[in-house]
């Protein structure tokens, strides 16, 4: 649990912290509001970002006072807050509502790349979390020095992909209209000395400070020495292992921790041996590359970020699901009584015991009867990676098969099918309780 003090000691605390960071904000969009009418000449943007400027100014002393009763005002409402923990607290909510905003973001990409769009929402998303800093579960959270990186982290992706997604979008208008994209306007050579040693060594300065002041403003996150008889609950693995250690919660270590990441490698090997499209090749597309656009965004956002956040943010004490706005008790109990395909099929299905083979069976006999009694899982798992490849190329993926080929088709399709099993699974897992596909205990062998 979260180690708490009295709410008016923790805003005493925090006051500091979010005045500075709303004249902080202030400032920002001050600057924001000087450039659009100086060098943009837009006098309207001005305006508006003018108002944001006064909107942090006069929240900036509310925060500084320390105050419960004052704090209130610029505080997220009670209702919000167990809305949210309602709702968060759900990995299916979680999943498909981190779905739902990736194919939003991606069919209104155009809306969402404008610039005044992705700043006003840079500005909402500040203020979202200013008001929820003054909740005390949400700052213990996100204040961790552990955690403080993955914040910073979630912005700067948020950032470099609208980034990609804005030349993006700019070139395929540019290619439209006959005009050659943006990187082919700036395609001189630059030489390694001096400009490029000179820029190595100005981010090398800057990158410097900033550990320098990191180290200052936060305490090292160390701890005491490991024992094993006493461990961190929840123990978690670095923040770069935190996808990886989430996948270890539906598959067996040798899949998680072996064969997924594996075929994550031979994946990436494969992919230009597999790439077909020529266009799009040096310079950001979308409109040439949407495949390959989607699958890579798909893979790394949705399977690999998000994971990340929810390994960080909503995986408490047991590893059990906790709202961003709930306090981190130990002592909360879930009944899981996660089932295994096969005890799906014979005793809940069948109304009857799981098949085994008699006592001193052969060897070749009690084989034989585990693949009969996992048999429902394992038509189901060749069914995915058999029957699936040749229907999808019947179908969504006929181009691709006529323009691959055979083998490479079944490889980039596989390679999806594999992709495609880790939500799969993690939805059976939150909805029906499904432990494994296929359980083979006896020689460790669990899909």
């Amino acid at each position: 649990m979260h180690g708490h003090v009295s709410r008016e000691v923790f805003l005493q605390q925090m006051s500091g912290f979010l005045g500075t960071f709303y004249l902080f904000l202030a400032l920002m969009n001050g600057v924001a509001a000087y450039y659009c009418w100086h060098a943009l000449k837009k006098d309207r943007l001005a305006i508006l970002w003018v108002a944001f400027s006064g909107f942090f100014v006069i929240v900036s002393p509310l925060a500084y006072s320390g105050s419960a009763e004052i704090m209130t005002y610029i505080s997220m409402p009670a209702g919000f807050r167990e809305f949210v923990n309602q709702y968060m607290a759900n990995a299916v909510v979680y999943t498909f509502g981190t779905l739902g905003m990736f194919v939003l973001l991606f069919l209104g990409r155009r809306f969402f790349a404008n610039p005044v769009v992705a700043w006003a929402g840079l500005n909402l998303s500040l203020i979202l979390m200013g008001f929820s800093m003054t909740d005390q579960p949400f700052a213990a959270i996100v204040t961790k020095p552990d955690n403080v990186p993955i914040v910073a982290m979630v912005y700067l992706l948020g950032f470099f992909t609208w980034l990609g997604a804005r030349r993006a979008i700019i070139n395929d208008d540019r290619l439209e209209q006959g005009l050659p994209p943006l990187e082919k306007e700036d395609d001189e050579k630059v030489l390694v000395w001096p400009d490029l040693v000179y820029t190595e060594m100005i981010c090398m300065i800057v990158v410097t400070a900033v550990l320098t002041l990191w180290a200052i403003g936060l305490q090292a996150p160390l701890e005491e020495a490991a024992s094993s008889v006493k461990t961190p609950n929840p123990s978690k693995a670095p923040w770069y292992f935190l996808g990886l250690q989430e996948m270890l919660v539906y598959f067996d270590p040798w899949m998680a921790g072996v064969v997924l990441p594996s075929l994550v490698v031979f994946g990436l090997m494969a992919i230009p041996y597999m790439d077909f499209n020529k266009a799009g090749n040096g310079y950001y597309s979308i409109k040439e590359r949407k495949f390959a656009y989607l699958i890579f965004q798909f893979g790394f956002l949705e399977l690999w970020v998000t994971l990340i956040v929810l390994g960080t943010f909503l995986r408490g004490p047991n590893w059990y699901f906790y709202g961003p706005y709930e306090i981190w008790d130990p002592h909360k109990v879930e009944a899981l009584n996660n089932v295994d395909l096969s005890q799906y099929f014979w005793i809940s299905m069948l109304k009857q015991d799981l098949p085994k083979a008699a006592e001193g069976a052969p060897f070749l006999a009690k084989i034989g009867m585990i693949i009969y009694r996992e048999l429902p899982g394992i038509l189901l798992v060749t069914g995915y990676l058999v029957l699936l490849p040749p229907l999808m190329a019947m179908t969504i993926f006929r181009k691709f098969f006529v323009r691959m080929g055979f083998v490479r088709y079944m490889v980039m399709s596989n390679l999806l099918l594999m992709m495609g099993l880790l939500p799969v699974k993690m939805l059976l897992r939150w909805s029906i309780n499904l432990k494994y596909l296929i359980s083979i205990p006896e020689y460790l062998l669990n899909l």
